[in-house]
């Protein structure tokens, strides 16, 4: 039976090319959007694939589209926990609706995706948790305490996690992006670009379909002896013990 993946945040960027790849590798893929529809209609178009709305940082709407999508289309077998937002600045000057709108959405939103599924992923005694952190989660970053913070908590849900269900057939792992050439960092200062990718001992920034085929990694079945792991993806930019 053709598995099920399900891409938080996957219509755009990164979570664009990992629900291509995921749909090339032979998934029903369903991408989760947050409010740009015309985004998300071109992506059912280019890709084809499912696309449901769903604000991640509600557990509500979360248990819905997630109920819905095991009707429509199928129980789901691989979760890539992708969304998320910045609402950048110092920590001196941040106001609360900065903090608690980048950690519903960057790290609530794992636990309100993943808990819905994880008693059918026990049940079938297979499971694939994948969980897009950050090398900002891993170093910090000067005006990002929100965001390192999220991002820094999702690599501790993810080896908690794999730890609970290991021996149910689930993995559980995070992928640690550096510089990944989006259209948001390609919109950057062309001098502040400069900056980083001199920082980038291979010379460059990532591309999202590099990020895309580290999770088709993940989501085979031959790595089920992979859990727990962080993968860190920076181009050497930050190396993690």
């Amino acid at each position: 039976m053709t598995k099920v993946a399900v891409v938080t945040g996957g219509t755009r960027g990164i979570g664009y090319a990992i629900s291509k790849r995921l749909k090339e590798d032979g998934y029903k893929v369903v991408g989760l959007y947050g409010g740009n529809a015309e985004a998300a209609q071109k992506c059912e178009g280019e890709i084809g694939i499912k696309t449901y709305q769903c604000d991640v940082s509600n557990a509500d709407q979360c248990r819905e589209v997630l109920a819905k999508i095991e009707d429509e289309v199928g129980p789901v077998d691989v979760l890539v926990n992708n969304a998320g937002i910045t609402r950048d600045g110092a920590f001196h000057k941040m106001e609360d609706d900065q903090w608690e709108a980048v950690i519903k959405t960057n790290l609530d939103s794992a636990y309100n995706m993943t808990r819905p599924v994880i008693d059918g992923m026990r049940n079938r005694s297979f499971g694939r948790i994948i969980n897009i952190s950050s090398i900002n989660g891993q170093k910090g970053q000067f005006g990002q305490t929100n965001y390192s913070a999220a991002k820094a908590g999702l690599i501790g849900f993810t080896r908690a996690l794999a730890m609970e269900t290991a021996r149910k057939g689930i993995t559980v792992n995070a992928i640690a992006p550096g510089y990944i050439a989006t259209d948001m960092v390609a919109a950057m200062d062309e001098k502040v670009l400069d900056s980083i990718v001199a920082q980038i001992p291979v010379g460059r920034l990532g591309t999202p379909e590099e990020v895309a085929h580290a999770v088709s990694f993940l989501a085979d079945e031959r790595s089920g002896f992979i859990t727990g792991a962080t993968i860190s993806q920076n181009g050497g930019q930050y190396i993690a013990a």
